[in-house]
């Protein structure tokens, strides 16, 4: 089951690396011929006009942009963390769905096979797809980076490594939210969702100390990108909430999920 859950899941899997390392491939193409030391300065100066808290939102202010690595440290990040994350709540909303929308529930409830069982093996491909994804999109970085100029490799491997943390927590977020429809137009627009939404809060919390508390609904906390830039360090708290997390939306998936009426 398991070899036939990856090879349906590869197309899309294939389509979204393709699209964000092309991105990224123009980036690289592109900055060196972008950033000459004149524009470097007018960005500089541009830089100095945006409020604090714009600049606190996309790192801006402890990370420059006159380089490939600072782009990535700083509009580069967001972006790293909207792809990923975005990619893991559309697989996790679709990914037991599908079997619904496909009628082909009917075939693997004929199987001895236990939910349980149908709910771990795709829950591993959704893991290894999200890891691959991010693991593809830092092996490219790293070349583009060393081709492009000096970077500082560890904090670059740990800032590759955060948008797991909160792509993870989203993946089986929307899988739990799956186990309460039969249709996957719903969860699709509603995984979108929690990404921007989850985008928004954390983007609002860093603009002032009133409205800090937002971060904690946020997913993209557990992306701890600016502890990553200002420290080299992963904080081991986000880890462990991280596991948590997954684990607690797992259970509930698997417990609802063995509830459900399957059509």
């Amino acid at each position: 089951m398991f070899k036939r859950e990856y090879k349906f899941n590869l197309k899309s899997f294939l389509i979204w690396t393709i699209i964000t390392l092309s991105i990224f491939l123009l980036v690289y193409l592109m900055y060196p011929a972008i950033m000459s030391s004149e524009n470097a300065k007018m960005i500089d100066e541009l830089v100095k006009v945006f409020p604090k808290e714009v600049l606190v939102a996309f790192n801006m202010d402890i990370a420059s942009m006159d380089s490939a690595f600072g782009w990535l440290k700083s509009e580069g990040s967001v972006f790293l963390l909207l792809i990923i994350s975005s990619y893991a709540g559309m697989l996790g909303s679709s990914i037991l769905l599908k079997e619904e929308n496909d009628k082909t529930i009917e075939y693997l409830n004929s199987l001895p096979i236990k939910r349980t069982t149908i709910i771990l093996n795709k829950v591993l491909v959704g893991i290894i797809n999200i890891t691959a994804l991010t693991l593809l999109i830092g092996i490219f970085n790293y070349i583009g980076l060393t081709i492009s100029g000096e970077f500082n490799t560890k904090q670059f491997i740990l800032l590759s490594l955060t948008p797991l943390f909160s792509a993870l927590v989203t993946f089986f977020i929307c899988l739990f939210i799956s186990t309460f429809t039969h249709k996957t137009k719903k969860t699709l627009g509603i995984s979108l969702g929690i990404v921007l939404v989850s985008y928004m809060l954390n983007t609002f919390s860093a603009m002032a100390k009133e409205v800090e508390f937002l971060k904690y609904f946020s997913v993209f906390t557990l992306a701890d990108i600016r502890n990553v830039i200002m420290n080299s360090s992963i904080n081991l708290t986000v880890i462990l909430i991280t596991i948590i997390l997954s684990i607690s939306f797992l259970s509930l998936t698997i417990i609802n999920y063995n509830k459900k009426e399957l059509v």
